[in-house]
């Protein structure tokens, strides 16, 4: 049928995400009663064949681990923002059938660190080293960041980092996951790593500095036992939701050529959050 658009959201494991929530409700919002998007389980391995097989009713993809640095490869064109951190989370069909790629993340991250009140000059730990954590750097560059940390479970990854941070012009430091400096000093406290991999620190961020932001970009389940204990030392928390959510903004956007309807996609996650 000519009306009908598909888009979906790719990566493993994918069966947690939230994205089709987000996405059909803005749909049904705008009335594009064409649209339809879904989750798909794919390796990083597999992006290039599962992107050459869609047909034309496919209009965007949106990417999350671990495809975001695999899918600057299956772009015929890259926003400068995604060559600038080396990962996309969005791809967008092109006229002529082949895909541009873009990096949502970085604005979205702006959004949410400005609406926490995260002020010019702030000082940031990231946890992590991944498609995400370089989008971070690119986010600090617009906020002006003093300093960017790095706890990174692998060695080359930060170097990777570091590298990035010298090209942006950004002030950077790369520590082991393992230190034992306290990441809780800083004015925003970062987490890009999977599930799990941060609930070591949870007994230490309770003992935080209230006026620390904490922005983790799990959200499920939620909260994280990182936020818990953040919480419980009256810091002020970002939850994963409100980045997953303006990232599709820009998104949804760019795959419809249609004005997101925030407020119906905020209160279908929010339901969809609380099991409603």
């Amino acid at each position: 049928m000519a009306g009908i658009r598909r888009a979906a959201v790719l990566g493993r494991p994918i069966a947690h995400s939230l994205s089709p929530v987000i996405h059909n409700a803005g749909y049904a919002a705008a009335g594009l009663t064409g649209w339809s998007y879904t989750a798909i389980e794919c390796a990083e391995a597999e992006l290039p064949d599962r992107v050459a097989g869609l047909g034309p009713e496919w209009a965007g993809l949106s990417l999350t681990m671990p495809l975001k640095e695999a899918a600057l490869g299956v772009a015929a064109e890259v926003s400068p923002v995604a060559v600038a951190v080396g990962a996309a989370n969005t791809l967008v069909r092109r006229p002529d059938g082949s895909w541009s790629a873009d990096n949502t993340d970085v604005s979205g991250m702006v959004d949410v660190l400005t609406g926490a009140g995260v002020a010019p000059g702030a000082e940031v730990v990231v946890l992590g080293a991944g498609g995400t954590a370089r989008a971070v750097l690119a986010a600090a560059v617009r906020l002006r960041s003093s300093r960017v940390t790095f706890r990174v479970r692998r060695r080359a990854a930060g170097e990777e980092l570091a590298r990035l941070a010298q090209a942006l012009g950004v002030r950077c430091e790369i520590r082991d996951w393992a230190d034992r400096g306290d990441p809780g000093d800083a004015d925003v406290v970062i987490s890009t790593v999977p599930r799990g991999a941060a609930d070591g620190l949870a007994g230490a961020a309770r003992s935080w500095r209230p006026e620390t932001v904490v922005f983790d970009v799990v959200y499920d389940p939620w909260p994280t036992p990182l936020a818990a204990g953040a919480v419980a030392a009256g810091c002020r928390i970002v939850p994963g939701l409100d980045l997953l959510l303006a990232q599709a903004v820009g998104q949804f956007e760019q795959f419809t050529g249609v004005t997101a309807p925030v407020p119906a996609m905020r209160a279908a996650l929010r339901a969809a959050r609380d099991g409603g």
